[in-house]
């Protein structure tokens, strides 16, 4: 009998999200281009859907950071992460700054 564990992913309340950590990680061109293309996505993306110029443990890393931040809010689904921007949290926490910086990003 085999038994599957689901890991348990951390993610900071939209309470403890901190101005510092969102903007560092929507400094990144790289983090920033996963967020936009995410604010396009109507519902959830997978890492593997988005195409990045960087090797798959670098991808990993900058996902680390964007949920860290508060920025997106990842689930697990069998072999794979799903991602969700988290615009409702952001928009409470720091009203216009996400879509303020999505538009100046695109100038």
């Amino acid at each position: 009998m085999s038994i599957h564990v689901t890991e348990q992913i951390a993610h900071p309340s939209c309470e403890e999200l901190e101005l510092g950590a969102v903007l560092h990680a929507l400094s990144d061109p790289v983090r920033l281009s996963i967020v936009a293309e995410l604010a396009r996505c109507d519902g959830e993306c997978t890492c593997g859907s988005f195409a990045l110029p960087v090797t798959k443990s670098t991808c990993t890393h900058h996902f680390k950071v964007l949920r860290e931040a508060g920025v997106i809010r990842q689930r697990q689904s069998g072999t794979t992460r799903l991602n969700q921007l988290r615009i409702a949290d952001l928009e409470t926490r720091f009203p216009g700054l996400l879509g303020t910086i999505l538009r100046s990003s695109r100038g």
